[in-house]
């Protein structure tokens, strides 16, 4: 009798389910549910007002997903409860939440729906950027030895500048949480009813390592006085490694998803980190690029190596065995979508309309006629900040060389271009601090069905670039993780490189660099990377200037 597992993958804007055959990986059926509150990032629900950078999310719209679309692929499907036997999740990270002790959510109590602190953070929330700042001042003067395992900067995007931010701006809400937890994490918690934290976001976005545990009480009390004993009193030292199981459904999670009560929970994961087993990666020096809103570079080293501007490196971070490392782009899909948004003609809609093709579609043929460097345009891709190698958000966007004859498909292709550059620093920042980079993958939407988008990036990195052979890779990769909950006897896996043998997969379509684009634009490349350190590292901070004084 086949068994199948479940993978749900917590985007920003969406979740989405996959059924899986745990014997092939094939997918049996899938199901998308928007978030009916979107991303909260100008008021809350009842008007209340949200400041300058802030990203919150209701955590109802999570409980939504799991209502919606597990019912959704049970149905089509029609797998029985009975064959699945096992559940896996990820998330956008890092996406946290203050709750009660016994999971419920701030935001879900009466006396905290118009206070912005009580909601989820986003991971795009970097509203916590002045914390941050402080934090690695702070680190830096202290000489704290974990600082280097994070590029030396602590992004706002991670838990401790967002908790720091709650305490110096609400601390009421800070008092009334009795835990502050991602939202990897409480999405679990919801389903097998205990409170489980992941060794992924542990590592990677709240600074703990499996060796040397988290920074001591003495640096958190240096941020301030009432963060001293915040690991013990809100976060968590019990910190469970990928690939386990956390727990098993309750009756509630049972009747809410209609799977079956005692259905293997895997523990906690991150969209990025866990499509790495989607595509059949099972070693060392192979990048997976999951190219969606933003773009999360992950990899898998042998050793560990302190690499300036990465987002981390973690022990079996990724997979067991190995040291996980993770870098980023904080803006792809979000300023190719801010362009088509805000910068087109209505001539070019009422022209697509009429040749019976979406925007983007009408668009994107437009820009692939061009040729390497034919604009004369050269952006810098920091529409929502720097994430790697620079890891700062108050930087911005640019494009240099516009004229009167600059036409929309040339600076899109110039913003697309743009964010190959960064893939490209952020692998050559790697390379040249002994982390090789021999192999890469493309996984997300953007690599599905954007072709010219992944031949530009084949011939900017001058690597062959592979294609994630699900379209829902994380969503798989969370199947895949479910497989190893579940374990061998009941129909899975004993070993998660196993589960990532017999169920992941690539397409047989593979972008090979085309030598004569490659050369343009190593040209273009060396006039990026020109930029790239003249705004970026001090020599003219006008974008921050420019920020400064747009906020005052």
């Amino acid at each position: 009798m086949a068994k199948y597992t479940i993978g749900i993958d917590y985007g920003t804007l969406s979740g989405r389910a996959v059924l899986v055959d745990a014997r092939s990986g094939n997918e049996l059926a899938s199901s998308v549910y928007e978030y009916p509150h979107g991303v909260m990032d100008k008021t809350l629900p009842d008007g209340t007002p949200l400041g300058h950078d802030w990203a919150l999310q209701d955590p109802q719209d999570y409980l939504d997903v799991l209502a919606h679309t597990i019912p959704a692929v049970l149905k089509e499907s029609g797998v029985s409860p009975d064959d699945v036997i096992g559940i896996g999740t990820d998330f956008t990270a890092c996406t946290v939440l203050p709750v009660k002790a016994d999971g419920t959510p701030l935001s879900f109590l009466s006396e905290y729906k118009s206070r912005p602190h009580a909601y989820v953070k986003l991971w795009k929330h970097h509203a916590a950027q002045d914390q941050a700042n402080r934090l690695n001042k702070i680190a830096e003067e202290r000489n704290e030895p974990w600082l280097k395992n994070y590029g030396g900067k602590i992004s706002s995007e991670w838990t401790i500048p967002k908790i720091w931010q709650i305490v110096e701006e609400d601390p009421e809400i800070y008092d009334a949480m009795d835990r502050f937890i991602e939202a990897a994490d409480w999405i679990i918690w919801q389903l097998c009813g205990k409170e489980t934290r992941n060794s992924c976001t542990a590592g990677y976005k709240e600074i703990w390592n499996r060796r040397t545990g988290f920074p001591t009480n003495d640096f958190f009390k240096a941020l301030h006085p009432k963060l001293e004993h915040v690991v013990d009193e809100k976060l968590s030292r019990d910190i469970l490694p990928l690939g386990k199981r956390a727990g098993t459904l309750t009756p509630a999670a049972a009747k809410l998803t209609g799977l079956k009560e005692g259905t293997a929970v895997a523990v906690g994961n991150v969209d990025a980190h866990v499509c790495v087993p989607a595509v059949g990666i099972d070693g060392p020096a192979k990048m997976l690029a999951i190219i969606g809103t933003s773009t999360c570079h992950i990899m898998m080293g042998e050793d560990e190596r302190q690499v300036p501007g990465m987002c981390g490196v973690v022990e079996d971070g990724v997979m067991p065995g190995y040291f996980g490392y993770e870098a980023g782009q904080s803006c792809v899909g979000d300023h190719f979508a801010w362009f088509i948004n805000n910068c087109l003609p209505a001539s070019y809609y009422e022209e697509a309309k009429r040749q019976k093709k979406n925007i983007h579609q009408y668009l994107r043929e437009k820009a692939e006629k061009l040729r390497p460097g034919e604009s004369g345009l050269l952006a810098l891709d920091w529409w929502n900040g720097n994430r790697s190698v620079l890891v700062d958000v108050d930087l911005s966007g640019m494009m240099l060389g516009m004229t009167l004859q600059t036409k929309p498909e040339e600076i899109y292709r110039a913003l697309i271009e743009a964010t190959a550059y960064g893939t490209r620093m952020i692998i050559e920042n790697y390379r040249a601090h002994g982390v090789p980079v021999e192999e890469f993958f493309a996984s997300g939407g953007i690599s599905q069905k954007d072709p010219m988008t992944m031949q530009i990036y084949a011939d900017v990195i001058k690597m062959p670039v592979k294609i994630a052979g699900s379209l829902q890779g994380p969503a798989l990769g969370s199947a895949i993780f479910a497989s190893v909950a579940a374990g061998k006897e009941a129909g899975g896996y004993d070993s998660v490189f196993e589960a990532a043998r017999a169920m992941g997969k690539i397409k047989d379509t593979v972008y090979y660099p085309i030598p004569e684009n490659s050369e343009r634009y190593d040209a273009l490349f060396k006039e990026y990377r020109i930029l790239h350190d003249y705004f970026g590292r001090g020599e003219n901070d006008v974008m921050k200037r420019l920020k400064a004084i747009k906020k005052n």
